[in-house]
């Protein structure tokens, strides 16, 4: 077993399991474990009846995970898979009405420490992105086959790069002398963009791990099943370390919290929609200065929450 040190430190731990866990006897999904930082601290409050539905997309953070909630073993479902079937992952582990879930997105530090896993422009590796082995195409299939105006709008887009169309432009003139195949070789493709070429790096390769996991997509797909599956006063905690992510979950919650969303114009309501979730946290939470001072990863952390109506 790893030693406690060793593991990833869980980001807004103490302030999302406070907003996640308000019954100690109810069914919990952490929907990306990881090393288990936020389901150990989800398991310690947890009593009577109380369960956990712990899904990772990659084998070996359960299996870490597992590890690390051994003492809670017999509270603990350990699934392999995309949140994206959440609702049919909950129904297969027959948890009923679901009392919170917890996202929180993005790519662990493990996993950008690994230089096999081509997270990190900054660890030489193939170029790779993939979150789990059930994802079938690499970046490297994206930087090297996608056509120029595609690649530009996917660093546009996914990246929000203001300089995507020449980064565009320098991997495909890149690629047609020699095929990229490590995170150096992208690096050196990308160049030096703007004032801040760090930030142009991080952004691109933001890009990329998107599009590979389907990040985005999966995300809204998601979200829309959560209200059937929480019951009554059950919490929805998001983690996220981007703008793309914070706003599709803001503008959820939303949206979820209002009543009528009929065009302004129309005279009266035929959408028939209604609240379904209440808003906890008006403003997302950040982490405080010390946690970014003990963990500077947790900087970039948005923390938003939603109750079922």
């Amino acid at each position: 077993m790893p030693e406690p040190s060793r593991w990833h430190v869980p980001v807004l731990a103490d302030q999302a399991v406070e907003a996640l866990v308000w019954r100690n006897d109810g069914s919990y999904v952490d929907a990306t474990v990881g090393d288990g930082g936020h389901a150990e601290k989800i398991c310690e409050r947890l009593a009577g009846g109380g369960r956990l539905l712990a899904l990772d997309r990659d084998p070996e953070a359960l299996e870490r995970a597992a590890d690390r909630l051994n003492q809670y073993k017999d509270r603990v479902i350990f699934v392999r898979a995309s949140f994206a079937r959440l609702d049919e992952l909950v129904e297969n582990a027959k948890l009923g009405p679901i009392s919170g879930i917890l996202f929180d997105l993005g790519v662990s530090s493990r996993q950008l420490d690994e230089p096999e896993r081509g997270f990190s422009h900054r660890l030489k590796g193939p170029i790779d992105m993939r979150m789990g082995p059930d994802t079938e195409t690499p970046a490297a299939t994206i930087v090297n086959e996608w056509p120029e105006r595609e690649l530009a709008r996917l660093f546009r887009v996914f990246g929000e790069e203001p300089h995507a169309a020449s980064i565009a432009r320098s991997i495909c003139q890149s690629r047609s002398r020699r095929p990229l195949t490590t995170t150096s070789d992208l690096v050196e493709a990308i160049g030096r963009r703007g004032t801040r070429p760090e930030k142009t790096l991080s952004r691109v390769f933001q890009a990329l791990r998107i599009a590979v996991n389907d990040e985005l997509a999966s995300l809204k797909r998601v979200l829309e099943l959560v209200p059937d599956m929480l019951e009554r006063g059950g919490r929805l905690v998001v983690i996220s370390y981007h703008s793309l992510e914070d706003r599709a979950v803001k503008e959820w919650i939303r949206m979820e919290a209002r009543g009528c969303i009929c065009p302004p114009i129309v005279p009266e309501c035929r959408c028939g929609h209604f609240p379904r979730m209440r808003t906890i946290t008006r403003r997302a939470v950040v982490p405080t200065s010390q946690e970014i001072a003990e963990n500077s990863r947790s900087r970039s952390a948005r923390m938003r929450v939603a109750e079922r109506l």
